[in-house]
């Protein structure tokens, strides 16, 4: 049996993950809305071979100006409409699988079946959706809300939305169009499906006017670390990010989500759980560290404090350099969770705390030489921790230059990652498998009876 390898992806979010990259020296701070920036890092991708380069996405300015002055310091409050986006990448690359957000609480469930259905067709069947509810009220206001729903609410609301999705996604089967210009007939009547879905959230007629895809349907991302959130990527997801401090964390959570996807008929290798990893390398460890200190040394201390805010609340009227508060305003209760678990395992004030959270947004973050990051890497790999790493590159596109010319090779050497893609889309190199289509099979189930 071959060895078990990584799945391996890119966030490439604006000029990097880091919230002070568009201040580096290597960086053209108006990058994140040039199309050059973005090909640049697809093709970069591409040539280490990685499944993926993902989009995180909100559908406003997803922070709060807290404290006052703090979204002017920020380069990541304009970005290009991901789809529109990975539509034109999809024409300069052709492995590099292409996923993005789309949120399920200010779309429509045919909007998405039919946005990301047409991007799997243009790649030839590389496109991913990442699942997430949007939780911001500055987003709700674009929106006709003054607030964001209720956290139970917004859960709800995606559980059905993905079914949907995933049944207009099955609307026409594999071999359902004939195309047969003797007889004049174009598909198969019998392998069209009409969802007439009526739930609580949706009522969706269907069909969707884009046929079956390359992938039978695109990949489907998740990123939740909440209970629900858990047991939404068991059933329906074939790969989660995630965002884990130390290996005993990282193992409960691949752990417990693997563990539900026998009830919904899966096996648990059918879905990748690729946490983030903030990995900064250098031909020496002091030449690692002196990339990553000269940008933590471009942080503005508002920027700092605003990264803390938009998830565990405002905490402008306390010490920076105090401790971190346990009384908090959480407003992303999982992420808020991990933030604080790390200002008490570490005693940091919230000085330390931001500038920590400035690098990694709560992922790990790994600053040495190859064989050392590598070390990190293969270490919760073979510990039933992850399946592979997004990677989150401090700034771009250097700072994922730097991983597939420096890590990739040491990750090859060892045999932990492909030299060559295994396929021509994203459901093939990352191993999960073709999907059933189950309205097909229901139906040739009851003809059969």
């Amino acid at each position: 049996m071959p060895r078990r390898q990584m799945k391996l992806g890119v966030s490439m979010i604006g000029l990097g993950y880091h919230m002070a990259a568009w201040r580096h020296p290597d960086i053209d701070p108006a990058g994140n809305m040039k199309l050059s920036h973005y090909v640049d890092v697809t093709r970069i991708a591409q040539r280490g071979k990685l499944d993926l380069v993902f989009l995180a996405d909100g559908v406003g300015i997803r922070a709060q100006d807290e404290p006052k002055g703090a979204l002017a310091r920020s380069s990541k409050n304009v970005v290009f409409e991901p789809l529109t986006l990975l539509s034109a990448l999809s024409m300069v690359s052709e492995h590099v699988g292409l996923v993005a957000t789309a949120s399920t609480t200010y779309n429509e469930p045919y909007h998405v079946a039919r946005k990301f259905a047409s991007l799997d067709h243009i790649s030839g069947g590389r496109a991913g959706w990442n699942v997430v509810s949007s939780f911001t009220d500055t987003e709700a206001r674009n929106f006709g809300f003054e607030k964001a729903p209720d956290y139970e609410k917004r859960y709800d609301r995606a559980g059905e939305f993905v079914e949907v999705v995933r049944g207009l996604w099955e609307s026409w089967e594999d071999d359902a169009f004939i195309r047969d210009k003797t007889s004049g007939i174009n598909y198969d009547e019998s392998k069209l499906h009409v969802l007439n879905h009526k739930g609580e959230h949706f009522r969706v007629a269907g069909p969707l006017n884009v046929a079956r895809t390359p992938q039978g349907h695109p990949v489907i991302f998740q990123a939740g670390a909440s209970d629900p959130g858990r047991e939404l990527a068991a059933a329906t997801a074939d790969g989660l990010y995630a965002a884990s401090q130390d290996l005993s964390a990282a193992q409960a959570y691949y752990s417990d989500v693997k563990g539900r996807m026998p009830r919904y008929g899966r096996e648990p290798e059918h879905l990748k759980i690729m946490p983030g990893i903030l990995a900064v390398p250098g031909r020496t460890r002091q030449e690692a560290q002196d990339k990553h200190e000269q940008v933590q040394s471009l942080l503005d201390p508002l920027l700092g404090l605003n990264q803390l805010s938009r998830v565990m609340g405002d905490l402008s009227a306390y010490d920076v350099d105090g401790p971190v508060p346990d009384s908090i305003d959480p407003r992303m209760r999982s992420r808020a969770q991990i933030f604080l678990d790390l200002a008490r395992r570490d005693n940091l004030t919230i000085r330390q705390l931001y500038t920590l959270v400035a690098a990694g947004n709560g992922h790990r973050t790994v600053v040495g030489t190859p064989a050392d990051i590598a070390d990190a890497m293969q270490e919760w790999f073979e510990q039933d921790a992850a399946d592979g790493y997004n990677i989150l590159p401090p700034w771009l596109p250097g700072g994922l230059a730097d991983v597939v010319d420096m890590v990739v090779p040491e990750l090859q050497r060892r045999g932990l990652f492909r030299k060559e893609y295994e396929g021509t889309t994203l459901r093939e190199n990352l191993g999960v498998p073709y999907p059933t289509h189950r309205r097909a099979a229901l139906a040739r189930g009851l003809a059969a009876e």
